[in-house]
């Protein structure tokens, strides 16, 4: 697993790419969370474009970040979110519940 972050617009970019799992998920969640702290952006865009494999971790960390950023008073976007995404956030009822947009 790999994390890029960027500042674009006022917008907190992050993109992961590889697999979200119980041994990533921990570190891109402290990284994300320091970054959100520090920048106060106006949204979170969490681009999942390369993420090929997420289980129960990565639906935390999205579900946390959605947590994190609604208290924050910060939008949340999922970023092309592939097939094996949607298919976790499905399964938990979530995937009407975050904003999703394809670029």
């Amino acid at each position: 697993m790999k994390l890029i972050t960027a500042i674009k617009d006022g917008d907190l970019l992050a993109r992961l790419t590889g697999d979200i799992d119980h041994h990533s998920a921990a570190g891109i969640r402290e990284e994300i969370d320091r970054l959100l702290e520090k920048e106060r952006p106006a949204r979170l865009l969490l681009d999942l474009g390369e993420t090929d494999f997420m289980d129960s971790s990565g639906l935390g960390l999205i579900l946390g970040r959605k947590r994190k950023t609604e208290e924050m008073g910060i939008g949340l976007i999922l970023i092309n979110p592939t097939e094996g995404c949607l298919k976790i956030l499905h399964l938990a009822g979530m995937e009407n519940q975050i904003e999703t947009k394809y670029v």
